[in-house]
């Protein structure tokens, strides 16, 4: 390529020429070659001014040698229509293929390395829930956190979800933003999310990612969430994010069913999956404070269980998940200091599988343990053992 440098100073000009390994000589400057490649700039004149232009030489060549921008654009879309094989990566995000590639072992066939959203997520967390195993959920504030959770899910060789609070996902896109109307937390976790996406089939696992707490005041940021799905779904044919919390757990359990109903119909258009809270989960978290919780609400009772799982089964495709209180706390807290009661959720799910007619045994209900970091390992393989396919850590 040519490169034409005014020194700042002196005026001076200099010219010079970077040329192929090959030293052939680079292709001229014409009005012509300006014309068939749009995007070489025109030299910019002035004696004080720094000017460089840069000329490409690959564009400069392509025009030389008569191949259209048309021509170009067939040549993509030939090579893209092509099967990817088990062994290419290529950029889901930035392509126009239809659906990742691989699969990841011991899984359903649906289950494959990247973002997994719609029968794919209903059949990992199934999965999860028929093999003994939940999937650790990590708050994520930033790429780099993102990078160093998907990697360690690849050095245990395991799923992995990520997640995003309003306040982290304001924090994602800088705190220098304008948050009026939750416009910066909107940004963020969608930024985040197509971070997560770009990265995570190179990783080679599978990634759920998904959003944290979304109380009453935080609804407009929930309803700027689905609007990005939706619109990710008109492209795609799946949503942005796997799925969305609601916790509407200082709301009336009627109202908190009533809310969840309205959005899960939403959510099923596009194969967005719900988490719903109920009961009250201890401690504090984005700016929603529960120190002060009287103890009785910290558990979840079979009864109000099943009004949850009995509505939102209603829904036409609806996935859903069930953070269900037995004594959760926020917090990293020492083993001991916090009295969790899983027995709570085998209850839950010998009472739901007798109203709803199941075989003994059956745990229809999938459950979510909040506040796990510090948790005692008997109580978490209980509570693992009682139907939770997903645990939030660090958060």
């Amino acid at each position: 390529c040519s490169i034409v440098v005014g020194h700042r100073h002196s005026g001076a000009m200099e010219a010079f020429t970077v040329a192929p390994l090959s030293v052939q000589p680079a292709t001229p400057v014409t009005p012509a070659v300006l014309q068939a490649s749009p995007n070489i700039a025109p030299q910019a004149s002035g004696n004080h001014g720094f000017t460089q232009t840069l000329v490409g030489a690959a564009a400069a060549a392509a025009a030389a040698r008569g191949v259209t921008r048309a021509q170009r654009q067939k040549r993509r879309a030939t090579r893209l229509a092509q099967p990817a094989g088990l062994d290419e990566k290529r950029f889901p995000v930035l392509s126009r293929r239809d659906a990742p590639v691989g699969s990841f072992p011991k899984m359903p066939d649906s289950v494959h390395p990247g973002v997994v959203s719609g029968q794919a997520l209903v059949d990992l967390l199934n999965h999860a829930k028929e093999n003994g195993y939940a999937i650790p959920a990590v708050n994520c504030v930033s790429s780099s956190s993102i990078n160093a959770c998907i990697e360690a899910a690849r050095k245990m060789d395991a799923p992995i979800m990520i997640q995003f609070s309003a306040g982290g996902a304001q924090f994602y896109a800088g705190k220098g933003l304008d948050n009026s109307e939750f416009h910066a937390a909107i940004a963020g976790a969608v930024s985040g999310a197509y971070h997560a996406r770009a990265v995570a089939e190179q990783y080679g696992v599978p990634v759920i990612l998904h959003t944290d707490h979304c109380a009453k005041k935080l609804l407009p940021w929930f309803d700027g969430l689905l609007e990005a799905d939706e619109r990710y779904f008109e492209r795609h044919g799946e949503p942005l994010f796997s799925s969305h919390m609601l916790d509407l757990s200082e709301e009336p359990l009627e109202e908190n069913i009533e809310i969840c109903v309205k959005y899960l119909e939403r959510m099923a258009k596009v194969n967005c999956g719900l988490e719903m809270e109920l009961g009250i989960t201890g401690g504090e978290e984005d700016g929603v404070n529960n120190e002060d919780a009287n103890p009785e609400d910290l558990y979840s009772k079979p009864e109000e269980i099943f009004q949850v799982y009995d509505a939102l089964s209603k829904v036409p495709n609806g996935f859903f998940t069930v953070a269900a209180a037995f004594g959760n706390v926020h917090g990293v807290y020492q083993p001991g200091n916090v009295k969790l009661e899983p027995t709570i959720l085998d209850k839950a799910q010998k009472y739901i599988s007798e109203k709803i007619g199941a075989a003994e045994g059956s745990k229809p209900v999938s459950f979510v343990f909040h506040g796990g970091s510090g948790s005692d390992l008997k109580d978490i393989r209980e509570a693992v053992d009682y139907g939770v396919v997903k645990m939030n850590i660090d958060t």
